[in-house]
């Protein structure tokens, strides 16, 4: 694979960095709905936290999700630097030194680990370092390059946080936040490969090997309608375990039909108009599904 010299020379480059180039190698578009899930796993889970703890909580979710996504950058600045997507991020634009980037991605991380472990306890702050190792390491540096299931795998990073909310309220982990970590595992894969589907040209100029890039957008689709379907299956099994009540069970029947429909719809469709709808009504659809959780449990609350 080769890349430009401009690409690569980034990693010499002493640039004036900002504020603002340093919070847009967070993503903070990603950390908020990583953060609110995090929101999520802790309203859901039995018992309570001082409003200090719950703070800290999900600031440590955050904390951990910007220093996966500093790790990322860093390790991916060759490939982002050829893709059109990712070409103005901060270190290929030459805002951000490599070395500084992994610098404060690697000390957000203890940070965070350790505030998360000392504050609350040491499982929320276990599963908070292995989602951070598993997003940096195993899926940035291992799976995204080597393989068609990069995504399918690497999912399980973004699938945490309401596990780790729980934790840090229960101090364990049982079925129930299983759960909420396999409903956001299950809607990765079509989320994603969504957008992979009109940004094929894209990954496959930078050679990175998404799905729709080795085995065509059909494959593709037809790989997002059973995770659509697996995904409803999940989301719709939160009632009949006792985990939510009507209020949830009503929305979230609304919500995996209007997604299993935008998903066919896309299997359907020659063009990609249906696989940007589908991307973009794929975040809408996991922020509603966890707030109707969260409602339908200050519902029932509320009536007690």
């Amino acid at each position: 694979m080769t890349f430009s010299n401009a690409a690569l020379s980034t990693q010499h480059s002493a640039p004036a960095s900002t504020v603002s180039d340093y919070i847009a190698l967070l993503k903070p578009g990603v950390m908020s709905l990583v953060v609110f899930t995090g929101l999520a796993g802790m309203v859901l889970a039995p018992g309570h936290l001082h409003p200090l703890q719950q703070f800290l909580t999900l600031f440590c979710i955050a904390l951990g999700s910007g220093a996966g996504a500093a790790m990322n950058m860093w390790y991916d600045r060759d490939i982002d630097a050829v893709m059109k997507r990712t070409k103005n991020r901060p270190i290929p634009s030459g805002k951000i030194a490599p070395d500084d980037a992994l610098a404060f991605g690697l000390f957000l991380a203890a940070l965070a680990v350790m505030l998360m472990g000392l504050a609350l306890n040491w499982l929320a702050g276990g599963l908070l370092a292995f989602a951070i190792f598993f997003y940096a390491v195993v899926y940035t540096q291992w799976l995204k390059r080597s393989t068609p299931q990069n995504i399918v795998i690497g999912g399980a990073a973004g699938a945490f946080p309401p596990m780790i909310g729980w934790a840090a309220v229960t101090g364990d982990v049982s079925l129930e936040p299983f759960l909420l970590f396999l409903i956001i595992f299950l809607w990765t894969p079509p989320h994603f490969w969504a957008l992979a589907l009109y940004k094929n040209e894209d990954y496959a100029r930078a050679g990175v090997p998404m799905l729709p890039t080795v085995a065509g957008s059909v494959a593709t689709k037809r790989q997002m309608v059973m995770y659509a379907w697996l995904l409803a299956v999940a989301a719709l099994a939160l009632p009949f375990l006792g985990m939510a009540g009507k209020t949830y069970a009503a929305a979230a029947l609304v919500l995996n039909a209007a997604f299993l429909f935008h998903v066919h719809r896309t299997l359907g469709d020659p063009t990609d108009r249906w696989a940007r709808k589908t991307f973009g009504f794929s975040i809408l659809y996991l922020f509603m599904l966890y707030t109707f959780m969260m409602a339908d449990r200050w519902i029932t609350a509320a009536a007690f």
